[in-house]
């Protein structure tokens, strides 16, 4: 099992990730549910990929097949997508 974060964790302060990553038999999409939550509580003008890499390094290695390591290297792909991005703005143009 990796090694928790102290529970005063600027990047986890809920504690949300660490808890996930020691619930026996998570499945994905509760790790995804548990991932989305977590981000929305980002605080604004936080580099929220950097925290996600952060989390990555700190679990990953020690729970590579994890669910919640899927859910988190998912997360860090679509900050590192290029192209179109969706919405309205990509379809009109100015």
């Amino acid at each position: 099992m990796p090694q928790p974060a102290s529970p005063k964790d600027p990047i986890d302060p809920r504690g949300l990730i660490r808890e996930a990553y020691v619930i026996e038999g998570i499945s994905e999409p509760e790790c995804r549910s548990i991932f989305l939550d977590w981000a929305i509580g980002v605080p604004q003008g936080e580099d929220t990929r950097a925290h996600v890499a952060t989390l990555l390094d700190r679990y990953g290695p020690a729970a590579p097949d994890h669910p919640m390591t899927r859910v988190l290297r998912d997360g860090l792909a679509q900050w590192d997508r290029t192209g179109r991005r969706g919405g309205r703005r990509g379809r009109v143009t100015d």
